[in-house]
């Protein structure tokens, strides 16, 4: 199964740094936030992914072309360029790297990835928030129904839209505005998809969460995986010094992988 990751905005509100990279590429613990996510999910056996860029998409296909070389130690032939690697420290990740457009926004993005996405059951996520969320569970949860697309909902105080869910606690009824500290619920990111939802979405200037999860709604086929354990977006510096500061700790809720 193969992952989207959302990593092409201009994160304006993170402008100390992403005026010089893309926020993906924004580091905790001298890793890309991006790398996090990506670990996460090859920590549940998902390990070939398709990389949605946009602004600065050049930081992002460079770390990846260099990735083997940054990490492994070797012997180089100046003369002939013939590289002996001697001990190789890296992932057995396959990783797709596209340029989506500088001014598309998230549905717009997915739509332009669909001849590399749309061969079955795929996996979606933001390329700026960290969780220890279940994606084996999300995954099941997602086929023991008929859904074109199942949200992870998790729980975050403060400034972000509220979900509203059925008392069945799988569907999904709407959207709403959440006032700080009442518990409820938010989008998590963490969708897992069918490729039905790319006929949801109109084009380069189609936000995902708007019209696509109003359409999923109306069709009865947006369902609900709801995750209560750790979750945090990296939108602001702030959130930035929280995610450096739970990784510096040596017990980051988000690490579930083993070195």
């Amino acid at each position: 199964m193969k992952v989207a990751i959302l990593a092409g905005g201009f994160g304006t509100r993170l402008s100390e740094e992403t005026q010089i990279r893309p926020k993906p590429m924004a580091e905790i613990g001298g890793r890309p936030i991006l790398w996090h996510i990506m670990k996460i999910y090859a920590h549940h056996g998902l390990t070939d992914f398709v990389i949605l860029g946009g602004y600065k998409v050049d930081f992002i296909r460079d770390y990846f072309l260099r990735y083997r070389a940054a990490h492994s130690d070797f012997t180089i032939d100046l003369a002939t360029g013939e590289v002996e690697w001697l001990e190789v420290r890296t992932e057995n990740w396959r990783v797709t790297v596209l340029d989506t457009g500088q001014e598309s926004l998230t549905g717009g993005r997915l739509l332009r990835a669909r001849r590399y996405l749309e061969g079955g059951t795929f996996c979606l996520t933001y390329g700026d928030g960290v969780s220890d969320v279940d994606i084996g569970g999300a995954i099941r949860s997602h086929r023991a129904g008929d859904a074109w697309c199942t949200l992870t909902a998790a729980i975050q105080p403060g400034r972000y839209g509220v979900v509203q869910i059925a008392e069945d606690r799988r569907t999904i009824l709407g959207f709403g505005e959440k006032r700080a500290g009442d518990g409820g619920l938010i989008n998590g990111g963490f969708f897992v998809c069918e490729p039905e939802v790319f006929d949801l979405i109109d084009g380069d200037r189609t936000t995902w969460e708007a019209e696509p999860m109003e359409r999923l709604i109306e069709r009865g086929k947006l369902a609900c995986h709801i995750h209560e354990g750790f979750w945090q977006s990296m939108d602001t510096l702030r959130d930035k010094h929280v995610l450096e500061a739970a990784w510096a700790s040596g017990a980051a809720p988000w690490k579930i992988w083993r070195d």
